[in-house]
């Protein structure tokens, strides 16, 4: 399966890790975050990386060129930073089927491949790990407003009231159906070009959404603490078990 990787973002919160280095290259204990990201990607499967750049891209791809680890890697180059909706499309002509989508500043450590199972399985039009967050935290993040039977009814980007605290994280499979929606989307209240809007499209066209509680940790690293929150974690996942 083909897997796009957003990574085309300036990490303005990052700063100042991110003041000559373009985001996704800021290094957590070491490796790269879109590095970790390709990684996590090609464990499941992925069988082309497709890679959507902008800010300070020339780094990137100078870094990685045209494979990683053997799996061969497509640039696509978004211009202006008009939202995740608009980076997607970016991909779009170069996918040939259902795909997988990670956002490229998120380290996984996770339940990814149930995502892959549940949507070829389901033959779902999208599937993404979601995950319950501190109620202050949840404006954040796209936010899932589910009914009485747990059903994903309405999905909504960094709303200032969530109507809960399950949250997407930054791991999805769709089909192509979703380039369809991509292009329907309108800007938001923020500008851009919203993917939970577009996700929110498929919900209401009648789609079937799959949602998978992640088992496991994922770091969504925006700001310098959250790089060395994200460290912390990988460096405790990499020690020895103690043994009496």
């Amino acid at each position: 399966m083909q897997a796009v990787v957003l990574a085309a973002g300036k990490g303005i919160r990052l700063e100042p890790l991110t003041e000559d280095t373009p985001k996704a290259l800021v290094e957590v204990d070491g490796t790269p975050l879109v590095e970790d990201v390709f990684d996590n990607l090609i464990e499941i499967g992925a069988t082309e990386l497709i890679v959507v750049v902008g800010h300070l891209k020339e780094q990137i791809i100078e870094r990685y060129d045209d494979e990683y680890r053997g799996v061969p890697i497509t640039y696509a180059h978004q211009r202006e930073q008009a939202g995740l909706a608009h980076a997607i499309l970016q991909a779009e002509p170069h996918i040939d089927d259902d795909f997988m989508l990670m956002l490229g500043d998120n380290i996984f450590r996770g339940n990814l491949g149930d995502v892959v199972n549940r949507q070829q399985e389901d033959r779902a039009d999208a599937a993404f790990l979601v995950e319950e967050v501190p109620w202050e935290e949840a404006s954040r993040y796209g936010v899932l407003d589910t009914n009485e039977y747990g059903e994903v009814v309405e999905v909504m980007e960094k709303p200032d009231d969530p109507p809960s605290n399950l949250v997407m994280t930054g791991f999805y499979t769709f089909t192509p159906a979703i380039f369809h929606a991509c292009h329907l989307v309108q800007p938001s209240d923020r500008g851009e070009f919203e993917l939970p809007d577009a996700i929110d499209l498929l919900i209401q066209s009648g789609r079937t959404i799959d949602a998978i509680r992640m088992d496991g940790w994922r770091v969504d690293v925006g700001y310098p603490e959250d790089r060395d929150r994200a460290e912390e974690l990988v460096q405790e996942a990499q020690a020895p078990e103690v043994t009496e």
